[in-house]
C-alpha cells in the first residue's frame, strides 16, 4: 500500500461514540438484547437509518419493522450491528466514486444487495457467522472512497477506466493503478478503527481465503468472495457473475442449495 494511501486513512475522523457503543456492547460477552437496543435509541437518527434498511424489501418482510427491538428479534444483533456500523461508517466518508462509473445511489445498492444475499444465504445455516458477515458485507466496499479519492488526485481517471476496460477485474484494475485494492484498504481502515480481529482479517482476505488467520474466518471470506462475485460493482447479477459465483461455491464446497433460494428472494 502506497504512502499516500496510508496518509488518507490516517486522515479520517475517529469513529462517533455511538459506534464504540455499539462495539462495546455487542463485544460483551455479558450484554443482552435489550442492552444493544437500549444503545441504539439513544440516537433517533441512527434507529431512522436502521428501520429504513430492514425494511428494504430486499429482504421480504410482509409487515413494516417500525421499533429497534423488533429489527434486533427479527435479524439479531450481528445483523443489527450491521445496519448501524454501515449507517455511521459511511457517514463519515465524502463519498465520490465517479472513477469507477457509478453514483452514490448506486454504491449504497451494491453494499444492500450484497448484504441482502448474504443474510438470504446465511442467516440459518451459517448465523454464527453473520456477527462478522453483516458488517463486512456492507462495508467491505468502502475502500473505494479512498482509492477514487486518491485515483483523482492523481488525475489518474481516464487511466483507471482503460485499466477496468482492458482487465476486466476491480480489483486488478486498482492494483495496477494505485498499488493497492479495495479488501486491503477497507480492512486497514477497520483495524485502524480497532474493528475485532475477525472482520478485519475477513475482509482483508475475501480475495484469497485461504490465507485467513482461522476456519471460521476462512468461511467468512469465502462468503464474501462469492457474494461480491454474484454481484457486481454495479449492483447487477447477471447469468454470467452468478455463474462465476457458483464455480466459487463448487471450489470451497460451500451450501448450494441455499445459495439458490437466497437468489430467488435477494436478487
Amino acid at each position: 500500500m502506497t504512502e499516500d494511501i496510508l496518509k488518507k486513512i490516517k486522515q479520517l475522523p475517529p469513529l462517533p461514540e455511538s459506534a464504540m457503543q455499539i462495539e462495546a456492547v455487542y463485544q460483551d460477552p455479558n450484554s443482552s438484547f435489550n442492552d444493544m437496543v437500549k444503545i441504539l435509541e439513544k440516537d433517533p437518527l441512527l434507529t431512522a437509518d436502521i428501520l429504513k434498511a430492514a425494511n428494504s424489501p430486499l429482504y421480504g418482510f410482509s409487515r413494516e419493522i417500525n421499533a429497534i427491538s423488533q429489527a434486533v428479534g427479527l435479524f439479531g444483533m450481528g445483523t443489527v450491528r450491521g445496519f448501524a456500523l454501515a449507517s455511521i461508517v459511511k457517514k463519515s466518508f465524502a463519498l465520490d466514486l465517479s472513477p469507477y462509473g457509478i453514483n452514490n445511489d448506486m454504491f449504497s445498492q451494491l453494499s444492500k444487495k450484497q448484504h441482502a444475499l448474504v443474510t438470504a444465504w446465511c442467516v440459518r445455516k451459517e448465523n454464527k457467522l453473520m456477527g462478522i458477515l453483516s458488517p463486512a458485507a456492507f462495508l467491505v466496499e468502502i475502500g473505494k472512497v479512498i482509492i477514487a479519492q486518491q485515483i483523482m488526485a492523481e488525475g489518474k481517471e481516464a487511466e483507471f477506466r482503460d485499466a477496468l476496460k482492458e482487465l476486466q477485474d476491480v480489483e486488478a484494475a486498482e492494483r495496477a493503478i494505485v498499488g493497492t485494492d479495495t479488501p486491503e484498504v477497507s480492512a486497514t481502515i477497520f483495524k485502524m478503527w480497532k474493528f475485532e480481529e475477525g472482520l478485519v482479517d475477513t475482509i482483508a482476505n475475501c480475495l484469497d481465503p485461504e490465507k485467513a488467520d482461522n476456519d471460521e474466518d476462512k468461511k467468512a471470506a469465502q462468503i464474501l468472495h462469492v457474494v461480491r462475485i454474484a454481484i457486481p460493482i454495479n449492483g447487477v447479477a447477471t447469468d454470467e457473475s452468478i455463474a462465476a459465483a457458483k464455480e466459487l461455491i463448487e471450489k470451497y464446497s460451500l451450501d448450494m442449495e441455499s445459495f439458490d433460494k437466497a437468489l430467488e428472494s435477494a436478487i
